[in-house]
């Protein structure tokens, strides 16, 4: 299995098949989805992750919505998708690719609300294989401008946390796009990835997809990487990120922000890697992204073996925000942000 044949979700027409990145690396299995319940659940569950594949699974639900609409039930169009997106939203709070992607479905099904319910469908999912497309599109401009800045070169040693690569994507990933791009380059980069507790998404995935994909990849545990840093062995740290906020603060995967400061201590770049979907203007600072709290359970098990004493308190919060101060660059698909974050966002968005 390489970059070019994983594939986090498969749309067959009918349905959505998920690769059920829970019983990965051990087991690769597909199971299908066929309606908006069993695509919420796996977005809530954790069966797929990732924000961008997020918004794509999302999308592909609301598909499956109207699919299973009767057509004399037309006049219920507009109503069923605005229903489908409004329980899709609930699956999970801190992404905000999956609001985007909703909010897109929702347009496109205002703007053909007077075509008849066949066409209507058709364009319906014709809008989330675009989403789809698109995404990858992104993703690899997102690698070439990591290139084209100089912040990736040939021997680099980068140090990544959580998954924001093919597994979290269409293809490329984001925080892993330079690397694949460095990789068809024949550039000798090494890749640390943090283990990520307690989901475990850099053991699980990160260090999945890059070995397979040939990348020299080394797993590090979460509070392993101070030291790596002092070692001198990190040239550069690259994440992904679920929401970024109008002036840069940036929340992802819990962990990244102790990163940040690390990177900061040891002056070391921290750069976020991020579709022009992940920017929420509406959001003023980190102060306002709201952040999911996941089950102790994730905590004090591990696949169902009780690790921590019964009865103690347990907080399990999913993200944590990354200053802005702390960031050296995000770099989109429309180019690279830099310090004053606020103007330089704004620039991007109006280009």
């Amino acid at each position: 299995m390489s970059i070019d044949t994983i594939s986090p979700v498969k749309w067959e027409g009918d349905k959505l098949l998920v690769l059920n990145q829970l019983k990965l690396p051990t087991v690769v299995e597909y199971n299908p989805k066929k309606t908006v319940e069993e695509v919420f659940y796996a977005i809530k569950n954790m069966e797929l992750r990732g924000a961008p594949l997020i918004g794509i699974s999302a999308a592909y639900g609301v598909v499956l919505g109207v699919k299973n609409l009767s057509a004399d039930a037309d006049d219920q169009f507009v109503e069923v998708v605005d229903e489908s997106a409004a329980y899709l939203a609930q699956s999970r709070p801190t992404a905000v690719n999956l609001f985007w992607a909703l909010e897109r479905m929702k347009r496109k099904a205002r703007e053909i609300a007077h075509l008849p319910f066949a066409e209507k469908v058709h364009l319906m999912e014709e809008e989330a294989i675009a989403i789809h497309r698109e995404d990858e599109q992104n993703n690899r401009k997102i690698g070439e401008n990591f290139h084209e800045a100089g912040f990736v070169y040939d021997g680099a040693r980068i140090l990544t946390h959580c998954n924001a690569g093919v597994l979290a994507t269409s293809k490329y990933g984001t925080a892993t796009s330079p690397m694949y791009l460095a990789h068809e380059k024949g550039w000798k980069i090494k890749v640390y990835a943090d283990e990520t507790r307690p989901y475990m998404q850099g053991a699980r995935l990160t260090t999945f997809e890059l070995h397979q994909a040939g990348i020299d990849v080394t797993l590090i545990c979460d509070d392993m990487a101070g030291m790596v840093m002092s070692q001198g062995k990190v040239d550069m740290i690259i994440t992904g990120a679920d929401r970024i906020a109008a002036n840069g603060d940036t929340a992802n995967k819990i962990g990244t922000m102790s990163l940040a400061v690390m990177a900061h201590h040891f002056g070391i770049p921290f750069y976020i890697a991020a579709p022009l979907s992940t920017i929420d203007l509406k959001t003023p600072s980190g102060k306002e992204i709201p952040i999911e709290e996941r089950s102790p359970k994730e905590v004090v098990e591990w696949f169902g073996i009780r690790t921590a004493p019964e009865g103690i308190g347990v907080f399990n919060p999913a993200f944590d925000v990354t200053p802005h101060e702390l960031i050296t660059a995000i770099v989109t698909e429309k180019g690279v942000v830099q310090a004053p974050f606020e103007e330089n966002i704004r620039k991007l968005f109006n280009n």
